[in-house]
């Protein structure tokens, strides 16, 4: 069984900072994909940042482009999002994503999402 587990998120008033980590453990043969998303109020589930294991550069969303770095670290698959300068409409709850193998299953790989952390932004 795999599981995300995210961290980090909180209220900040706007123009500061909030970093969020997700760490992905189970039974993990390779991930393919790792990231996050957002889902604000009302709206549709978005992609913030995402980095693949190809090799191409980290997928940002254009509104966070300049102010959100997506890195991996620390603990073995473990994830960070740096946010910085923050806005009101960054007001959201961010899910933690990975598209992975796992063991027993190594053909193919399936999406995982953490249960979100909420990031409240305030003026």
């Amino acid at each position: 069984q795999v599981q995300l587990v995210e961290s980090g998120g909180g209220l900040v008033q706007a123009g500061g900072s909030l970093t969020l980590s997700c760490s992905a453990s189970g039974s993990i043969f390779a991930i393919n994909a790792m990231g996050w998303y957002r889902q604000a109020p009302g709206k549709q589930r978005e992609l913030v940042a995402v980095l693949t294991s190809s090799g191409s550069p980290t997928n940002y969303a254009d509104s966070v482009k300049g102010r959100f770095t997506f890195s991996r670290g620390g603990a073995k698959n473990t994830v960070h999002l740096q946010m910085l300068d923050l806005r009101p409409e960054d007001t959201a709850v961010y899910y933690c994503y990975s598209n992975l193998m796992s063991t027993g299953q190594e053909s193919y790989g399936m999406d995982y999402w953490g249960k979100g952390t909420l990031v409240t932004v305030s003026l």
